[in-house]
């Protein structure tokens, strides 16, 4: 495992940070460029941020106990869940297998989707000494089968906003399979788009988790604001837009 670097400051977890928190669970909205968990990078982690800020919180000497239930690519904002209780991580490992989570992102574009909706269906291969996913259309060998639907939200600019719902959840897969579609997702160099971003970071955003409480056993609808980075910004009457018609059709 390799060694967490503490020489260069980390940002801590703020109350801000904070989507939703009970006993049982915790919700951040995450930076892109923090990595879920400890990579061989050496730097800090966000469970490992998590844990200091509740133990903080909390005035827990010996540290809290966080469970780690999905991920988020280092370059992508949005919505992260963790477990604080084992039950809970049990529980939610389990609904996450079991696709009893619904997800939506947001991503933006150059080119427009055609069509501008539907579903996409392919077989997904990771290479990890390259840290790359690639798609196929049919299955081989290693492959897992990954389904997501998405649509078009509008456009701006020349940009394409597009609403996406993964219903498996691959490694890379919103951003393959949006680059099958030759939608490269805007500072994604790494699947087609032609250049990355002096950000470390991609137009791709967990919008939002819809689940039903691991304990509670209660509707659970967490958000995530969009990124403040002068160009997220910009969207946000868009994806108000969308989120509307979720509520609507509820």
């Amino acid at each position: 495992m390799a060694k967490i670097d503490t020489s260069t400051p980390q940002p801590n977890i703020l109350d801000a940070d904070v989507l939703y928190e009970d006993n049982h669970i915790i919700a951040i909205n995450k930076r892109a460029g923090d990595i879920v968990q400890v990579d061989d990078t050496g730097d800090e982690p966000l469970d490992e941020k998590v844990k200091r800020y509740i133990a903080a919180k909390y005035s827990k000497p010996n540290g809290a106990f966080l469970g780690v239930v999905h991920r988020l690519d280092r370059p992508v904002s949005g919505v992260i869940l963790f477990a604080k209780t084992s039950k809970a991580l049990e529980r939610l490992n389990e609904m996450f297998k079991t696709r009893n989570m619904r997800k939506t992102y947001y991503a933006v574009v150059r080119n427009r989707p055609n069509p501008p909706y539907g579903d996409l269906v392919h077989w997904l291969v990771k290479n990890p000494q390259k840290n790359v996913t690639k798609a196929h259309d049919h299955e081989v060998k290693g492959s897992l089968r990954s389904e997501l639907h998405y649509r078009l939200a509008g456009e701006l600019n020349g940009y394409y906003l597009i609403q996406v719902n993964p219903i498996t959840g691959r490694p890379h897969q919103i951003r393959v399979q949006l680059s099958t579609l030759n939608c490269p997702i805007v500072g994604d160099n790494k699947y087609g788009y032609p250049r990355g971003s002096l950000k470390k970071s991609i137009c791709l955003h967990a919008r939002r988790l819809q689940f039903i409480h691991p304990v509670k056993k209660e509707p659970i609808d967490i958000i995530a604001p969009l990124p403040k980075d002068g160009f997220w910004e910009k969207f946000d009457h868009l994806v108000q837009d969308m989120d509307a018609e979720v509520v609507m059709k509820k």
